[in-house]
């Protein structure tokens, strides 16, 4: 079922799946594909096995793209669904959407000046760790995550972490020479205590990886070593959390983005 979300269905969706998957992005449930819709992700086929449950969930939940997924979604029996996807999500619900172009999320990131900061994952290795920063930035409106190292921030488990947010925000895989530019506040536990800080709005907040920490080039590119308060025998906080705490103090030292 080749789609769009004006046009609606046309073709047949198994079809069109086997034929877009190795190109797409995978989206795994309703709510990846409800926040795809909303920051307008293009999708051109979408599948479910029951489009009245569906539709029932869009009108609880997100009744502001309910039209679009009546228009995009098409109901499969469920071994159908089962075997176009890794593994069947409790909705039932499977999409597969266009990955923003490179040089369209580069320009995002390079646009100055920002209303609010870059987050930088610094060579992270747990996939699940990645989707929910990235889930993170996008519900505080940062402009953008970039990841450096190996991981692909958009391998589909990343992206299911994630929940369809990659498109809300400029997700990308930069070497630390690439980065944006703006001032670098390096987390790391022998910096300065974050609460005696003000970050500012086109700030780059770099974290390190969930085992080693910060990486020598990123260190070395750091402005500003900081860190976050924690108890005296606890080790460290989860990557995730340490993004969500430095995101929330900027948004309430700075100027925030909404």
């Amino acid at each position: 079922m080749t789609t769009d979300a004006v046009t609606g269905p046309a073709t047949d969706p198994v079809t069109d799946w086997h034929r877009l998957a190795g190109a797409c992005v995978l989206l795994d449930g309703f709510h990846a594909l409800k926040h795809a819709v909303r920051f307008g992700a293009r999708i051109p086929v979408a599948v479910t096995t029951d489009r009245r449950a569906a539709l029932d969930l869009a009108d609880e939940l997100a009744p502001d793209v309910r039209d679009t997924l009546d228009a995009l979604l098409a109901e499969v029996p469920e071994p159908t669904y089962t075997s176009l996807v890794p593994r069947a999500h409790p909705t039932a619900v499977a999409a597969l959407a266009v990955r923003p172009s490179r040089a369209a999320n580069l320009e995002a990131l390079a646009r100055t000046p920002r209303s609010a900061p870059v987050v930088v994952l610094d060579d992270p290795r747990n996939l699940g760790n990645a989707g929910a920063v990235i889930r993170l930035a996008a519900g505080f409106g940062a402009t953008g995550v970039v990841t450096t190292g190996t991981l692909d921030p958009w391998h589909p488990t990343v992206v299911r972490g994630g929940a369809g947010l990659h498109f809300a925000t400029a997700v990308e895989r930069l070497a630390v020479a690439e980065l944006p530019a703006g001032p670098v506040f390096a987390l790391d536990p022998e910096g300065d205590d974050i609460r005696g800080l003000k970050l500012p709005d086109d700030a780059v907040l770099a974290f390190g990886s969930e085992r080693s920490g910060l990486s020598p080039d990123l260190r070395a590119r750091g402005d500003h070593l900081v860190s976050l308060p924690m108890r005296p025998q606890v080790s460290s906080y989860n990557l995730a959390t340490s993004v969500a705490m430095t995101l929330y103090h900027w948004s309430v030292t700075g100027n925030g983005s909404f």
